[in-house]
């Protein structure tokens, strides 16, 4: 919720809220206007079109029937103006506007005061925060502060002035073509904290560097006492405030702490170690799941305690192994064995073994 506060002296007359804030009060964002232009009894007819690219004076073949203008939309005619040029005429509301005219933005803006009342909530904490004051017991704390970034951080009223200034921006020149400014609410709140610690940061930008500037239209309708109607349009130069709010929280869990262990665990293969280690050494059936798990190996027995130090020696070994399956005293104790690796590999290993 949004709210302004401040009057104004612009054209001889003093502007209050309601003639320089637009939309209602309470919108998350909100213009305040700085200058006008006015061109009063507008009714709808025929008229000069009082833009000067559409100046006729050379010919007429630019009025267009039917071709829109800057006010309205051309009648195919071109006519006179007041000051005898010609220009093509328009169907719309007349007497065209005139935007050119220089005018002087309202000095008070800069000292009018923007009341900020924000909240924030974290559902799935079931967390909500509203009041932001450093003491709930000081009362008159709200009505006389002022934000500023050294000693009133927590202060939801904000000069204009010094939101512009926070902005890197220069006052003068924003109030006179207008301009878009964010801020910006940030609730990061530590929810493992007292409550007290959760409060909001804020920051200012600028939002329409771009293409800098801001203004638009608007007109108040009237009617003649013959039922005609006629308007006064306005164009309005003002700054534009947009309130962004946003957050994160975050509080310890510690089933979720467990889950993501065990996932980071699984990830690098770690978890099948450590299941391993347990079921060897820790559990009742140990025994049982080691037979099952692990394979018995046995090696022939050494004939000789010369061990090869040759790769020609290693080489002639290896060739004998190759012709054990061929000798028939050895037949049986090889189909005896209880084991289902190969006999070349099991006596290969061996023989490495040997010569390491």
């Amino acid at each position: 919720m949004t709210k302004v506060k401040g009057f104004g002296i612009y054209n001889d007359k003093v502007m209050d809220v309601a003639d320089y804030l637009t939309p209602a009060q309470g919108a998350s964002f909100f213009c305040i206007i700085t200058k006008v232009i006015t061109t009063e009894n507008q009714v709808q007819g025929t008229c000069p079109e009082s833009e000067s690219k559409f100046s006729c004076s050379h010919g007429d073949s630019i009025c267009k029937k039917g071709k829109m203008a800057t006010n309205g939309i051309m009648t195919g005619n071109c006519v006179l103006q007041k000051d005898g040029k010609k220009a093509c005429e328009i169907q719309g509301w007349c007497p065209g506007e005139v935007d050119t005219i220089k005018t002087t933005p309202m000095p008070e803006v800069e000292n009018f005061t923007i009341f900020i009342k924000n909240s924030i909530r974290f559902p799935a904490f079931n967390y909500a925060k509203f009041r932001q004051y450093p003491s709930n017991d000081d009362t008159t704390y709200i009505k006389t502060c002022n934000y500023d970034m050294v000693n009133n951080t927590y202060c939801p009223i904000f000069r204009v002035g010094d939101v512009v200034r926070y902005a890197q921006q220069n006052f003068t020149m924003l109030a006179h073509k207008g301009g878009v400014i964010g801020i910006k609410i940030d609730w990061t709140c530590d929810l493992d904290k007292s409550d007290d610690k959760c409060n909001p940061e804020y920051s200012f930008t600028r939002l329409d560097t771009m293409l800098p500037g801001y203004n638009f239209r608007f007109a108040k309708y009237y009617k003649m006492d013959n039922g005609t109607d006629y308007r006064t349009l306005v164009k309005a130069y003002a700054i534009r405030f947009d309130v962004l709010v946003f957050g994160k929280a975050g509080k310890f869990d510690m089933t979720l702490t467990l889950i993501i262990i065990v996932v980071a665990l699984t990830a690098v293969r770690v978890a099948t170690v450590l299941c391993d280690i347990i079921l060897l050494n820790f559990l009742k059936g140990a025994e049982q799941y080691k037979t099952k798990k692990f394979e018995e190996v046995i090696t022939p027995p050494s004939h000789s305690n010369h061990t090869p130090t040759s790769p020609e020696a290693f080489i002639s070994q290896l060739t004998l192994v190759s012709q054990f399956d061929h000798l028939p005293h050895l037949s049986s104790t090889l189909h005896s064995r209880p084991t289902r690796t190969p006999l070349f590999y099991n006596i290969l290993s061996w023989q490495i073994a040997e010569t390491v």
